[in-house]
């Protein structure tokens, strides 16, 4: 079955960042500029902190938007990149309807989940978490 990344409760998010940071560290990278999920306030302490995470959409719009096709869309929604494929246009950036496509800046390509539940390990709070999906 495939899996994607389900945000359990955004309400418990204290923006502390760990899913950011185990993100871009399974790639062998320190910082927060390589991960393929976000964090940011929703307007203050007041207001929480909302998650940013590739949804698995079933009929992508990354995808159709992709002139190369270098994302080809993923049996139970999402995306898998070839980036061989793509030519860093950003046309999939612009596509995505939450926002959830960054751009890699050093290399012209795309940053895209690749629902693989890692930074769900590092939640302290519950707040993501790794589920199977149903086949599309």
């Amino acid at each position: 079955m495939a899996k994607r990344i389900v945000i359990l409760d955004a309400n418990r998010c204290v923006g502390c960042q760990l899913c950011m940071l185990a993100c871009s560290r399974r790639l062998g990278f320190a910082g927060y500029e390589k991960s393929a999920i976000r964090v940011r306030s929703a307007g203050g302490v007041e207001r929480g902190f909302t998650v940013i995470v590739c949804r698995a959409c079933k009929d992508p719009p990354c995808a159709r938007a992709c002139p190369e096709n270098a994302l080809i869309p993923r049996t139970g929604g999402g995306v898998i990149l070839k980036p061989e494929r793509c030519n860093g246009c950003g046309h999939c950036v612009e596509a995505c309807d939450i926002r959830a496509i960054w751009m890699d800046e050093e290399v012209q390509k795309p940053i895209i989940c690749v629902y693989c539940g890692y930074c769900a390990q590092f939640c302290p709070h519950k707040v993501i978490m790794l589920r199977e999906v149903e086949g599309a």
